[in-house]
């Protein structure tokens, strides 16, 4: 069993910078962040192999959020530039997936969550 544990969450104004860090407690491989808005469904956001040279990301976010890690021990970071108020939700760190990278539901390992709060 694997804890994640993320961090970095705040508030900023539109068009700010947030990094958000996802500790793990033991090894893990593919990593990804997700989110979820207020009545609206968990989404992808980006996920990287276990080796930091495949990355995949939401459409939305592209070339304003970069995700990161060193190695399979290393925290996964998520560097999020150019924050738009729909960027808004509580975002959720996950690990080691036993299907496609952008399902949520083939994820084993999920974090609490941390807020995103981006004001317009």
């Amino acid at each position: 069993q694997v804890k994640l544990v993320e961090s970095g969450g705040g508030l900023v104004q539109a068009g700010g910078s947030l990094r958000l860090s996802c500790a793990a407690s033991g090894r893990t491989y593919t990593m990804a962040w997700f989110r979820q808005a207020p009545g609206k469904e968990r989404e992808f956001v980006a996920a990287i192999t276990w080796t930091g040279y495949t990355t995949n990301y939401a459409d939305s976010v592209k070339g304003r959020f970069t995700i990161s890690r060193d190695n399979t021990i290393s925290p996964v970071y998520l560097q999020m530039n150019g924050l738009k108020p729909e960027d808004t939700a509580v975002y959720y760190c996950a690990a080691d997936t036993t299907g496609g990278i952008t399902t949520s539901a083939s994820y084993k390992y999920w974090g609490q969550g941390t807020q995103v709060t981006v004001s317009s």
